[in-house]
Parts: structure tokens; sequence; C-alpha cells
């Protein structure tokens, strides 16, 4: 045998195998969008994340040269979406959501048809949907303190309207914490819940903020605000960590999900021009007149952010007394 000539082959080997290597670590990313893009909201139009939908789709049409329409798909505590873009599986249609929709889900249905984690993975954060406490003017309050005190010297007489899911499982994580007892009343149309504190025939209630702003100033007022920091659009009223309350801390994060098809790579692309397109001036002033707050973030921040709700959820069910369906 040749051994001189083996030599050259292998290192001919080698150096071929380098130039393809180094070829396909070039190779450009496949092209994306290659079609109209769709954004799957979970919420009739109008709701916050229906804006903030909207004005993310309108700045990514033009970044991206390709249409990117808006899909509102209710109901079904938000499953109907989230099966949509699940069972789909196409990196062409995503979920535009707050994480509050989910996040509490396998501790409110038996079968939910997806796995978070597996199947619906962050692509980007795009804003806080600002969640607060309003009262009745006709109660008398005037602090969170104060409806606390309240509530402990009159207990079962304060009625409260919360919204299902997240925002009413950490309503009862307060009450629970401050042993408290406030009646819950329901109501299907929100915004009625809004107009009935202010005649004063319900004292409370925790929602988001838009539910609640057209009653602020005639016959109700905000106690505090949910989140860590302060609400951009409502600078005087405290967060409920402020006053003392930490039980009611929550934070009302939006943004936008892909479905376990996607690379990572492609994630954090469309992250980081989701995230680029929520510091826009233009995009921030009118998330902040829609009562919500720019809070942009690439894939990796909002899946931090998202773990961290998690668990806050997993705790708080532990406290309240509920256990996994699914």
């Amino acid at each position: 045998m040749n051994h001189s000539w083996t030599r050259r082959a292998a290192v001919m080997g080698a150096g071929f195998l380098a130039l393809t290597s180094a070829a396909f670590a070039q190779a450009p990313a496949p092209a994306w969008p290659t079609k109209p893009v769709k954004f799957v909201v979970p919420f009739a139009p109008g709701a916050g994340a229906d804006i903030g939908a909207r004005l993310a789709a309108d700045a990514l049409s033009r970044k991206w040269n390709q249409s990117v329409v808006v899909e509102n798909r209710p109901g079904g505590d938000s499953l109907i979406a989230i099966r949509a873009v699940v069972n789909d599986n196409d990196d062409h249609q995503l979920l535009f959501t707050p994480t509050g929709n989910f996040t509490p889900h396998p501790y409110r249905h038996e079968k939910l048809g997806y796995v978070r984690d597996r199947d619906l993975l962050p692509i980007a954060r795009f804003s806080n949907t600002i969640l607060a406490v309003g009262v009745s003017d006709q109660s008398g309050i005037k602090s969170l303190q104060e409806l606390v005190e309240v509530a402990r010297k009159r207990p079962g007489e304060l009625n409260v309207m919360t919204v299902p899911g997240i925002t009413d499982l950490v309503w009862d994580n307060f009450t629970t914490a401050l042993n408290l007892k406030i009646q819950k009343v329901s109501f299907n149309n929100l915004g009625q819940g809004a107009a009935e504190m202010a005649a004063g025939r319900i004292q409370v209630v925790m929602s988001a903020y838009a539910i609640m702003q057209p009653v602020i100033g005639n016959g109700a007022k905000v106690l505090a605000v949910n989140s860590r920091t302060r609400a951009s659009a409502l600078p005087d009223v405290p967060t409920a960590l402020e006053v003392g309350v930490p039980s009611l801390q929550l934070e009302g994060l939006v943004g936008l999900f892909g479905p376990k098809s996607m690379s990572a790579a492609l994630r954090k692309r469309i992250g980081d021009e989701v995230a680029e397109v929520a510091r826009m001036p233009n995009t921030a002033e009118r998330l902040v007149a829609s009562a919500q707050t720019p809070n942009p973030g690439g894939a990796e921040d909002f899946a931090k952010d998202i773990a961290e709700q998690e668990k806050q959820v997993a705790e708080i069910a532990a406290r309240v007394g509920l256990k996994k369906l699914d």
C-alpha cells in the first residue's frame, strides 16, 4: 500500500470536510417570513392584548415586507386560540397573549391538549397590562390598607368582582394570606361589573385597569396597581407591594409565542425585532393610552419571566388548596 498516498488522501478528506463544514456554518438562515404571518389573539377585538397585537402587526408588516394579520379567537379560557397555534405547528402562525391566560391552566382544566414549555415557546415580551384594585366611592375606603381593615371588621359584607384566571387566583392568595372573607360576584360583561362598583352595588373590582377606567373619577377610585413598579399611566397610584400587601403582586405580562417547530435562532431574531417595535415612541404612546405599559424583551428574557410566574402560580395553588388537574 502506498502510505504516502493514503496520508495525502486523509489530508485532502479532512480539508474537504472542513470546507464543507465552513460552508454550512456560513450558509444563511432560511428566509422567513415566506408567506403572510398570523397573530392569534384569545380575545375579541378591542381588548388590550388585541390592541398591542395590532400595533405590532402594523409595524412588523413593514419591517418584514409581508402582511401580518390579527385573528381573534376568543373563548374556552384561551384554549381555542392556544390549541389552534399548537395543533397547526406553523412558524407563520403565532400566539399573542397575556401569560396569565395560561399559567393557571394546569389547575383549571383536566385535559389541556398542550404542554406549555414544549408546545408554546416564548418569542418576545411586548407589554404589561396594568392590573389594579378599585373601590366604589360609596364604600368610603381610601387605601388598600383600609380595605383590609374594613374586610376584617365586616367579614362577608364586601363584594368583589375579579377576572377569571390568574387575577382571580391572586385575589384568592390575598384573602387567604390575610384571612379575609370577601364575597365574589361574577358578570358576563366585565364592564358591567365596573359600572356596578361605581354605582355602589359592589365595593371592589380587581381587573385590568382598562375595564374600570371609564368609571374612575366617576363613582370609583383606584387603590393600587398589582405590578412591582408603578405604572407610567398611573404615576400617583402606589403598588400593592409599596403599601405592604405583597400577596396581591402580579405582573400582567403580554407577548408573542411560537409553536414547537420554531427554531431557537428564528425565535431570537423575531423576538429582537418585536422588542424593537415595542420601544418605538409611537408604539409606547399608544400602549400607555390603552392602559398598558411597554415592556420590551427578547425570547430569553420572556422565558425567565414566564418561569417566574409559573412558580408563583404553583406556590399560590398550594396555599389556597388547588391541585394540578392535567
